[in-house]
């Protein structure tokens, strides 16, 4: 669920040479370099907007740096799989948006230290902050290697805080806009999530533990869980042992689309909204978990009998 996978795939989209991506990501990368863009869209109701989307080489990411695009903002993207980043900035570009891209792993500081100055420094300002990197999972905890499950916990938890705290004192001059991008999964747990629906579930403490400390400063903090999408072919995620595969069996009716799931989110941080769950059944699971949790821990464990394949 709007996940980003760290290894190698295979790029089927933007029109793109297919290679594989095998080269690492440097603890000091600089990323790619900042590069002038179109500027023919000079009109709409988020221009002289600054918006930084972390994992928004691909997926949801990408559609929703295309969403702030149309309405003039400008994006920094970010992801670590440079060729794949370069892809995406120049199918956006040739779009007559105005992106730059950077590559840093935001489990690391410094990488994100970096990814906020060279935003600063292409276009003289930050207003929004979206954390939609991470890396979700599909192992059973207890067959889990430790490692594994810390390397899930980290991408989403610190995934937020790292290019958060290196942002931070930019949004509040600007007064700006920070949203966690969550999952329905972290409203009620999900069998072989374990760690995918922990971390998630800290960014909603996270955020409001946020919008306490620093009420004063007029920076928007807020959550976007995300339910059940379309992902890109080649997505995946990690098993008990860190090896990519391919996600779960999602029945297709239940799923939306990627840019339904970035207009979403780009009205939740225009209208500053605390908390926006997407879908009818997450808005359930909260109901049910909140009322009835008896009840909602039998529905999924039915499920987890009857459609094993759903979870495995």
């Amino acid at each position: 669920m709007g996940t980003t996978s760290p290894h190698r795939r295979r790029v089927s989209n933007w029109n793109c040479p297919e290679r594989l991506f095998t080269k690492p990501l440097s603890k000091h990368s600089t990323g790619l370099k900042p590069t002038a863009m179109s500027t023919n869209l000079t009109t709409g109701p988020l221009v002289g907007q600054v918006v930084l989307i972390t994992g928004s080489e691909s997926g949801i990411g990408r559609e929703t740096a295309r969403a702030f695009c149309q309405l003039g903002a400008a994006v920094v993207l970010n992801g670590r799989q440079a060729e794949r980043l370069e892809c995406t900035r120049q199918a956006l570009a040739a779009e007559g948006y105005r992106v730059a891209a950077c590559v840093a792993d935001v489990t690391n500081y410094a990488d994100c230290e970096h990814l906020v100055a060279m935003a600063l420094n292409r276009f003289g300002r930050l207003d929004v902050l979206i954390t939609n990197a991470s890396i979700s999972q599909r192992a059973y905890f207890a067959d889990m290697q430790p490692e594994v499950f810390r390397q899930v916990l980290d991408s989403n938890v610190y995934g937020s805080v790292y290019p958060l705290k290196a942002a931070l004192p930019h949004l509040i001059a600007r007064q700006g806009s920070v949203t966690f991008i969550s999952s329905i999964s972290a409203l009620n747990g999900m069998p072989s999530g374990s760690a995918y629906c922990a971390g998630k579930a800290a960014l909603a403490n996270l955020a409001h533990t946020l919008r306490l400390e620093l009420a004063a400063t007029g920076v928007h903090f807020g959550v976007v869980h995300i339910g059940f999408t379309q992902n890109d072919p080649d997505k995946r995620v990690l098993d008990a042992a860190g090896q990519p595969v391919p996600i779960a069996h999602r029945p297709p009716r239940w799923q939306k689309s990627q840019a339904q799931v970035a207009a979403i989110i780009l009205k939740h941080v225009r209208r500053r909204r605390r908390r926006t769950i997407i879908s009818a059944l997450g808005r359930l699971i909260l109901v049910v978990h909140s009322l009835l949790p008896r009840l909602g821990d039998w529905v999924v464990l039915t499920s987890q009998r009857r459609m094993r394949n759903f979870y495995e």
